[in-house]
């Protein structure tokens, strides 16, 4: 369970101790959403007698289509619909023929070879309505980042009406597939899965810095489970705290400061912050009750996190420097590993109901619950995507211990990885 009650209770449960929480289900279901727009994407225009470069073209519109798809933004017309009107001319587009068969935008894509054998793509968006262009990007990249290109630029399409970039976004997570638990990380769409970590030692919880170039995480390289920021493009590895049990690391996404859970004073686990960097640490939450799971709200004023003060695990709200702290989940009585939606206006967390744990959605602004997952799986430690409309989270739902993701509302739950067990994701910024 990602920043989760969990990593303390198998500590205890070693111990001797067994702690069992009832739960009464809550389950309100709510409409939300938009409406998509309507995206022409006809194939893209290949300027060589190359079949190298018409197959990179096939792939590129594949998985752009695949991206906007996804973005629940953009509704991509049938391919059907493109056999009613005059084939697509770049150099002189009849506007009023892709508004007849009702797009509102229109993307067209060109690709040619360089001097270099590098490929070239230039890819246009266009009010149809209007028949204004908006704008343009021109890639000149090796073949082999074809991927990234296409990701870049279904990214500034979405940047047109203000979403945040989601698909050069990055996972980083928690692998046991080449025999230890260690960090990996991937795409958002599962494709690019590599190995960060190579130890002979357990990495646990990691969680990416607000500009997804630096990843904080528990190690046990010592006695204790120590805190850890990793730079995964450089190598740098830079010790936080190694005194006592140091575990669910969250950046503020201003970049400015980390929370974290330690037993380092009491033995019990309370929240600390530091600077971005891991110095200048200091103490949060001050009571005898277990207090984990910390998570930022989007303008880095407040903390939620995971406590069992009032006698079961629920969902508490502190502002950042530990004062103003209120329950902010009713209704149950096992509420943990909350995770603050992009937009503020949003809680993700875990709630156990008769031992099965599923994911739940919070509406701060109404105080109504989503319920996401129904199944009798095991679905555990959310995480946002960039732009707020999707969750990656863990299951056992296949047998194994996987990842998924699902969109805010419940839909389009899929699968991403199937390598071994993998668990405790982190969704960059």
């Amino acid at each position: 369970m990602r920043k989760s009650l969990a990593f303390l209770y198998a500590i205890l449960i070693g111990c001797g101790v067994m702690l069992v929480f009832p739960q009464q289900e809550v389950v309100i279901r709510i409409e939300d959403g938009m409406p998509a727009i309507p995206l022409a994407l006809p194939e893209f225009i290949a300027q060589s007698s190359s079949q190298e470069i018409m197959t990179f073209g096939k792939d590129l519109h594949q998985i752009i289509s695949d991206d906007l798809r996804y973005s629940r933004v953009f509704q991509l017309l049938p391919k059907s619909h493109y056999s009613y009107i005059r084939a697509l001319n770049p150099k002189k587009i009849f506007f009023r023929d892709w508004e007849s068969i009702q797009a509102t935008l229109l993307l067209v894509g060109i690709l040619s070879e360089s001097e270099s054998k590098d490929f070239l793509f230039e890819g246009k968006i266009y009010d149809v309505k209007s028949g204004r262009f908006i704008f343009g990007k021109r890639y000149q990249s090796a073949k082999s980042l074809i991927r990234l290109v296409a990701h870049k630029m279904a990214d500034e399409v979405m940047k047109i009406y203000g979403e945040r970039p989601v698909f050069t976004s990055k996972i980083v997570y928690i692998s046991d597939r080449d025999g230890n638990d260690e960090l990996y990380m991937m795409d958002y769409d599962g494709q690019n899965q590599m190995r960060l970590t190579f130890n002979r030692i357990i990495d646990y919880m990691p969680a990416w810095s607000a500009d997804g170039k630096k990843i904080a995480y528990t190690s046990y390289r010592g006695i204790e489970a120590g805190l850890y920021i990793y730079n995964p493009y450089e190598g740098d590895r830079k010790e936080v705290m190694t005194e006592g049990t140091n575990f669910a690391p969250a950046f503020s996404p201003d970049g400015k400061k980390l929370a974290f859970c330690s037993t380092r004073e009491e033995g019990n686990s309370e929240i600390y912050v530091a600077n971005s960097d891991g110095t200048s640490v200091k103490r949060v939450s001050f009571n005898n009750a277990i207090d984990t799971s910390p998570t930022w709200s989007p303008n880095s004023r407040e903390i939620a996190f995971t406590s069992d003060r009032g006698g079961s695990p629920q969902i508490y709200i502190m502002d950042a420097e530990g004062s103003n702290v209120r329950r902010a989940s009713f209704g149950g009585s096992y509420h943990d590993a909350p995770a603050w939606s992009p937009a503020g206006d949003r809680i993700a967390y875990v709630s156990r109901v008769d031992q099965i744990f599923d994911l739940y959605v919070l509406n701060l602004r109404t105080n109504k619950i989503i319920k996401l997952t129904e199944s009798i799986a095991r679905n555990e430690s959310p995480s946002w995507s960039p732009d707020g409309r999707h969750i990656i989270f863990s299951s056992n739902l296949s047998g194994t211990i996987q990842l998924y993701t699902i969109d805010y509302d419940g839909l389009n739950l899929k699968r991403l990885t199937s390598q071994g067990n993998n668990k405790l994701p982190d969704w960059s910024r």
